[in-house]
This record gives structure tokens, C-alpha cells and sequence, in this order.
């Protein structure tokens, strides 16, 4: 293995084209690092063209449809992986990150060097009274957001409560072997390249892990995680996804990163982590200037 890992960054991207490059000129300061990038379809007219050119650099040629909820978030870090695969290039870690994420503390690469055969992702078992997320047969509409009061908040409360008292009022009938545990948490991770490939080589091998997962409610938070702590690499998982995030308190924003601002660069900095989400340029362009600033990318 080099000295410095070569680290292929996955990004899922939807706005803000401007403050995505600046992630990037953060991400390829160095040689030792490629970015590919996708575009949400629903926002390729206003994406597409913006994005920095560069030799490390790669804008996936097909787009998909990213809803929240929805199996679809699983099918584009698939697709970025692939490409991953595909490029046959030697990485030693690949690590999936969103656009409105930026590096806020050096020394990430040495970082990687000290801990290379580690997996960094945020997990938790899912107790068998919590499991209605995936036991549950989840009909399309019920698999979108809705930040209020909204009847179908309350449909889905109903069905996660009859089904922790044993009543499953829609099951998931697609086959799931008896020994495996669920595991969940937030989506973003940093893996070693065999990890990567393996969870493509299981998925392809496997068609029966996807089709369970295809119709649970919020499968990026889950589909991974379960298939990473029910593998031989199991072992060498790490329970942290080195970013920091800010969760919402109200009703409408507790189960949401909040966007972050200045007034939030001292706890962003006392967290230690090398990663924060998320930031909008919109709403709050100084706390992205100072982080920039700070850790690379700051030439425009």
C-alpha cells in the first residue's frame, strides 16, 4: 500500500454547484485523491456544466432520481461505486460524502494511513420492535418527506406501532436469512477499497438482499450498514463517520441535519471531527469561507 492512500470520494450532489467545487478543491489538494460526482436528475439543467473541470474529476454520465425515503438513494451510491470499480484505478479507501459537506480539520490522509484496514460508519442494531422500517411492506407514498403535520406522518406512526405490538399490517415478504442482524444508521461512510468491492460483488450475487430492501422506509440508513456487519468484515468496523452534524429539535427538523453557520464553528471545531454537514451557501456563505479558509480549496 502507498504511504498516502489514494482515496476515491463519492459525492451525491442536488444544489449549489459554486459551493460543490469548493468541496472538491478541498478533496483533490493532492494527487492522492479523485472525486466522482453525482447530480440529482431532478436538478441536472441547473447542475450540469458547473461543475469543475479537472482531471480528477468525473461527472457521471447517467443521473437518477434521489427521493428521500427511497430505494433510489441506495441505487445512486451503487452506481457511484461501480464507477468506482470501473475507472481500475488503485484506491485505498472510498468514502461517500455529500455536496453540502466540507473538510473543517486537517490531516485526514494521514489519517487513513494510520488506520488501513478500518471502516468508518455510524451504526446501531436495530432492536426486533424497531425493525418495522424493513419488516414493513412500504407503499410509495408513505416513502416521502413531509416536514409538518402531514396525514401520511401520522399513517406511518400507525403502522411502526402496530408492529411493535406484533400486528404487521403490511408485511415485507421478500426472503432474509434467519442469522442476519439489522443494523442502521447515517448514510455516509469511508471504506477500504475490498470493502467496496465486496459490497458490490455480494449485491450482485445476491439479488435477494436488494429486493428486500426495495420497499422499506428510508433504506440508505440501513441497506449498507446491514450488509457491512453481517460480512467477514465486520471485525474492523469503527462506529463513527468522522462528521459532524447538527440534528434538528423540533417536530418538523429532529430527524434532519440542520444547515450549519458561524455560530456553530466552535462546536464544529471542539467535535474533533474531519468532516461536518451540512452547509448551504445560502444560508450562511461565512461559516463555508472561514472553513475553506482553514483547510484548503481557498483559491477560487
Amino acid at each position: 500500500m502507498n504511504s498516502t492512500p489514494r482515496t476515491a470520494y463519492i459525492l451525491q450532489i442536488h444544489k449549489n454547484p459554486d459551493q460543490v467545487n469548493r468541496f472538491i478543491k478541498q478533496l483533490i489538494t493532492t494527487e492522492h485523491a479523485d472525486v466522482f460526482v453525482h447530480i440529482d436528475k431532478k436538478n441536472t439543467k441547473i447542475i450540469s456544466g458547473k461543475i469543475m473541470k479537472h482531471p480528477q474529476v468525473k461527472i457521471l454520465p447517467i443521473s437518477i432520481n434521489c427521493e428521500w425515503g427511497d430505494i433510489s438513494q441506495v441505487d445512486t451510491t451503487i452506481l457511484l461505486l461501480r464507477e468506482v470499480l470501473a475507472s481500475k484505478n488503485d484506491y485505498d479507501f472510498v468514502a461517500l460524502r455529500s455536496g453540502q459537506d466540507l473538510i473543517v480539520k486537517e490531516g485526514f490522509k494521514q489519517f487513513l494511513t494510520e488506520n488501513t484496514d478500518r471502516i468508518f460508519l455510524h451504526y446501531k442494531k436495530v432492536s426486533d420492535e424497531n425493525l418495522g422500517f424493513m419488516k414493513i411492506n412500504w407503499p410509495s407514498f408513505a416513502r416521502k418527506r413531509y416536514t409538518s403535520k402531514h396525514p401520511i406522518r401520522v399513517y406511518r406512526r400507525v403502522l411502526l406501532n402496530c408492529y411493535k405490538r406484533g400486528i404487521n399490517l403490511a408485511p415485507n415478504h421478500n426472503h432474509w436469512p434467519k442469522d442476519y442482524s439489522f443494523y442502521k444508521g447515517s448514510q455516509w461512510f469511508t471504506i477500504p477499497f475490498p470493502v467496496a468491492k465486496y459490497m458490490i460483488d455480494f449485491i450482485d450475487k445476491n439479488p435477494w438482499y436488494y429486493r428486500f430492501f426495495e420497499k422499506t422506509l428510508v433504506p440508505d440508513e440501513s441497506f449498507f450498514h446491514t450488509l457491512i456487519l453481517n460480512s467477514p468484515y465486520k471485525a474492523n468496523v469503527v462506529n463513527t463517520n468522522l462528521m459532524f452534524l447538527k440534528w434538528g429539535e423540533t417536530l418538523s427538523e429532529r430527524n434532519s441535519p440542520q444547515n450549519l453557520t458561524n455560530e456553530d464553528v466552535s462546536l464544529i471545531e471542539a467535535s474533533n471531527e474531519f468532516f461536518a454537514r451540512k452547509f448551504d451557501e445560502a444560508i450562511d456563505g461565512n461559516v463555508i469561507e472561514y472553513f475553506i479558509k482553514k483547510v484548503g480549496g481557498a483559491t477560487k
